[in-house]
């Protein structure tokens, strides 16, 4: 709505899929609440002239999954899934019910039950708990949820 708006996230959160969902709906900084007052400015003055800034962990944690990505199997399981089974994946392992997805994705619980079928095959996971912990160790959800 606002093209000319430029983002800088001020976060607690330093794991890749905070980082990644807040880079990937358009942020163009990312900085950690702890960083020092320099370092902030320092982000507004970098996004202002059109930049990008990330905090240095947050640099190294984007380039160190950037690497372990590359050197990871492309056909790696969480890879294979399509965005809505991760979506339904963050769901499930936030413990809400087929029924509760269905209504929150407005399909049907059908649906939901199709995907979470295609998701266990997908990464061959035999339980809601299995679920649970897969997507905690992705960075889908967190233990606070």
């Amino acid at each position: 709505e606002f093209p000319d708006v430029k983002v800088i996230a001020l976060s607690i959160h330093s794991k890749r899929r905070f980082v990644a969902d807040m880079l990937s709906a358009g942020a163009t900084g990312y900085i950690l609440k702890e960083c020092l007052f320099d370092e902030l400015i320092q982000a507004i003055k970098a996004v202002a002239a059109g930049g990008r800034y990330l905090s240095p962990r947050i640099t190294e944690l984007v380039v160190s999954d950037y690497v372990r990505r590359l050197s990871a199997a492309a056909d790696s399981p969480f890879e294979a899934l399509t965005t809505r089974e991760r979506e339904v994946l963050q769901l499930v392992a936030e413990g809400k019910s087929t029924k509760q997805i269905a209504l929150e994705l407005h399909v049907s619980t059908k649906t939901i039950e199709a995907n979470r079928r295609q998701i266990m095959e997908k990464l061959n996971i035999h339980s809601v708990a299995e679920l649970t912990k897969y997507a905690v160790r992705e960075g889908l959800t967190t233990l606070e949820t």
